[in-house]
């Protein structure tokens, strides 16, 4: 389920686009300014932010440039919203770093489009799509993550933080992430959590693929974090937390 923060100040409008993502099955939380969107950021990183232009004191444009200069807030996706239809105005949304414009009035159903088209360019995971790198298969929609093909398939029984983070790993495989990026995708906030905290779920991790024989396929880079690959190279280093990773 992807978290998605609307930062609207017109009650009516945010209720309304409340109501029709979590009838999509979003998890949603409203602000209506810029500071209490800042103080929910804080708290738990949303997998988008649906941002109004007009906020009272600080402007929604001012807030996307805040959040793109933050390492913490620099990948969320953000679609802006606003009345302003002139092809500069949507030039200056896109430049302070939103990821897709849209004027009012628009209908749920183009928000909900842009919203699934985003996500889908900027955090994959956050959709219900099936991912599968080379024989791993992991599937959102029935929780099921399966290895081999035809009668050889293996249902492997995973843990709910271990599934969450297989689907980030298995997203975008071959690429190295570091702790915080993984605390930020999987837990949604890095900010309470010890980052030796990934070293303790990639061991367990490991374990659940154990009877695959598909631990390897999660390995340890040191001095920089975790990768999956398709086809493992040599032994890694089972030992988490004590490579500088």
């Amino acid at each position: 389920m992807a978290r998605v923060l609307v930062v609207e100040d017109e009650p009516a409008i945010a209720e309304l686009i409340a109501l029709n993502l979590r009838h999509q099955g979003f998890e949603v939380a409203l602000a209506a300014n810029a500071n209490e969107a800042q103080t929910r950021i804080d708290k738990v990183l949303p997998d988008l932010v649906i941002l109004d232009w007009m906020l009272p004191g600080t402007s929604g444009v001012q807030l996307a440039r805040r959040w793109r200069g933050d390492p913490r807030t620099r990948e969320v996706p953000v679609i802006m919203l606003t009345a302003r239809a002139a092809e500069s105005d949507k030039i200056a949304g896109l430049d302070a770093g939103a990821d897709d414009y849209l004027t009012k009035p628009f209908s749920p159903a183009e928000l909900q489009a842009r919203i699934r088209a985003v996500l889908r360019r900027r955090a994959p995971t956050a959709l219900d799509l099936p991912v599968e790198v080379g024989p791993l298969r992991l599937d959102p929609g029935s929780r099921r993550v399966t290895h081999g093909q035809g009668a050889a398939v293996v249902e492997l029984k995973i843990g709910p933080t271990e599934f969450r983070l297989l689907h980030v790993l298995l997203s975008q495989p071959e690429r190295v992430h570091s702790r915080s990026q993984l605390l930020n995708r999987v837990w949604g906030d890095h900010v309470f959590i010890e980052e030796r905290t990934v070293d303790v779920h990639i061991k367990r991790l490991r374990e659940a693929l154990a009877p695959a024989d598909a631990q390897a396929m999660i390995e340890t880079v040191r001095g920089a974090g975790y990768r999956l690959v398709a086809q493992p190279v040599g032994t890694i280093d089972h030992g988490d937390g004590e490579s500088g990773a």
